[in-house]
C-alpha cells in the first residue's frame, strides 16, 4: 500500500504515514459495521432458538435495528454519577473500546493481508487481551458503587483465571506450528490431517485443546453460561451498570469486538483460517477467495456462541472458578506434556 502511494506523487514518509492509516481504517470501519450487523444477528439467533421473531421492524427484516439503537444511544444525556471518579469514570469505557480495536492489528484475513505480520503476533494478543482487565476494573471502581465494584472483581478473576489455560493451549498449537506467527501457524495446518484436511482440529492432540479454547472463549468474553459479571439474581447488572450514553455503548462494542476477535481464534489456531476445509483440487475450493473462507468460519463460531447462549443456563460463580483451575488449568498442562513429547519422539526422533 505504501508504494501505491508513493506511485501517486507522495513523499516516502508520508506515503507509509498515509498507508498505515488506510488500513487501520480499512480494518476498523468494517468491524465496527460488523459489530453492528453480528448484534442484530445475536438477537435473531435467540429469538429463533426460543421461538420468537426478533427484532423486525427498523428496515427490512429489522436489519436497521442496531443503528436504530446505536442512535438512540447517542443522543442520551451522558450521566456521572456525583460520588464517581470522574477521570477514571470516563477513560474506563475509552480503554476497553480501544485495547479491543488493537488486537486487530495482528489478525491475519487472507495470506499477507494483515496490517502487521510481526513475528511474535500470537503473544501480541496475549499481552493486548490480558490490558482489557484495565478498563473492567477501573469502571466498577471508578463508578463508586458497590455493584459495580463486584461485578469487576468478578470479571477481572474470570478473565485472569481462563487467559492462563488459554495460554497454555496456545503452547500446544506453537509446538506444532514452530512460530508465534498467526499466518504461518496458519499455512502450518494446511494438509494437516492427512494431506487432506486443513487444520489443526484433526489432530488427536490438539482437538480436545480447541473445545477447552472454545469454552475458554466463552469465559473469556462472559458469554453465557459464564455471564457471573452481570448475574441479575446477585448484581444489578454489570460493571457498566453506572454508564449511559456512549460511554456505554463503548462498553458494548468493545465486548462484540472481542467476541469475534475469539471467533477469529478459534478460526485461526485450529480451523486453518483462510484455508478451505480440504485441501484437494477435485473441488474447486481455491477459487474461492481465502478472506470468504476466513469470513463464514468466524461467522460459524459466532453462531456457535449464541446458541451457547440461547440454551445453556448460567453457572454459578464457584462452578466456574473451579472449572478454570480445577479443570482446564491441569488438563492444558498435562496435554502441554503429551504434545511436546510426541513431537519429540516424531518429529525429532528423540533427540534431547
Amino acid at each position: 500500500m505504501t508504494q501505491f502511494f508513493i506511485d501517486l506523487g507522495m513523499d516516502a514518509g508520508w506515503a507509509a504515514f498515509v498507508a498505515a492509516i488506510s488500513g487501520i481504517l480499512l480494518i476498523a470501519l468494517p468491524l465496527m459495521l460488523a459489530v453492528a450487523m453480528i448484534i442484530y444477528v445475536d438477537r435473531k439467533v435467540w429469538a429463533a432458538i426460543n421461538l420468537r421473531r426478533g427484532p423486525n421492524v427498523v428496515g427490512p427484516f429489522g436489519l436497521l435495528q442496531s443503528f436504530a439503537d446505536g442512535l438512540k444511544v447517542f443522543l442520551q444525556e451522558t450521566i456521572i454519577p456525583s460520588g464517581a471518579n470522574k477521570g477514571i469514570f470516563l477513560l474506563a469505557p475509552i480503554i476497553t473500546f480501544t485495547v479491543a480495536l488493537l488486537a486487530w492489528a495482528v489478525i491475519p484475513f487472507d495470506a499477507g493481508v494483515v496490517l502487521a505480520d510481526i513475528n511474535v503476533g500470537l503473544l501480541y494478543i496475549l499481552a493486548i487481551s490480558s490490558l482489557s482487565v484495565y478498563g473492567v476494573t477501573m469502571s466498577g471502581w471508578a463508578s463508586n458503587s458497590k455493584y459495580p465494584f463486584f461485578s469487576a472483581m468478578r470479571a477481572a478473576a474470570q478473565m485472569i483465571s481462563y487467559e492462563v489455560s488459554i495460554g497454555f493451549i496456545l503452547v500446544c498449537v506453537v509446538l506444532y506450528a514452530g512460530t508465534f506467527n498467526l499466518s504461518d501457524i496458519v499455512e502450518g495446518q494446511r494438509g494437516h490431517g492427512f494431506g487432506i484436511v486443513n487444520g489443526y482440529w484433526f489432530n488427536l492432540l490438539l482437538f480436545p485443546m480447541w473445545v477447552v479454547f472454545f469454552i475458554s472463549s466463552l469465559a473469556e468474553t462472559q458469554r453465557v453460561p459464564f455471564d457471573l459479571t452481570e448475574a441479575e439474581s446477585e448484581l444489578v447488572a454489570g460493571y457498566q451498570t453506572e454508564y449511559s450514553s456512549m460511554s456505554f455503548a463503548l462498553f458494548w462494542l468493545g465486548e462484540y469486538a472481542n467476541i469475534l476477535l475469539m471467533c477469529s481464534l478459534n478460526t485461526l489456531l485450529f480451523f486453518g483460517g483462510w484455508l478451505p476445509p480440504l485441501n484437494i483440487d477435485l473441488i474447486p475450493w481455491f477459487d474461492i477467495p481465502g478472506i470468504v473462507w476466513f469470513l463464514l468460519k468466524t461467522f460459524f463460531f459466532f453462531f456457535m456462541f449464541s446458541w451457547v447462549m440461547a440454551t445453556v443456563p448460567r453457572y454459578r460463580y464457584d462452578q466456574l472458578m473451579r472449572l478454570g483451575w480445577k479443570v482446564f488449568l491441569p488438563m492444558s498442562l498435562i496435554f502441554v506434556v503429551l504434545t511436546s513429547g510426541w513431537l519429540m519422539f516424531t518429529r525429532y526422533g528423540g533427540a534431547a
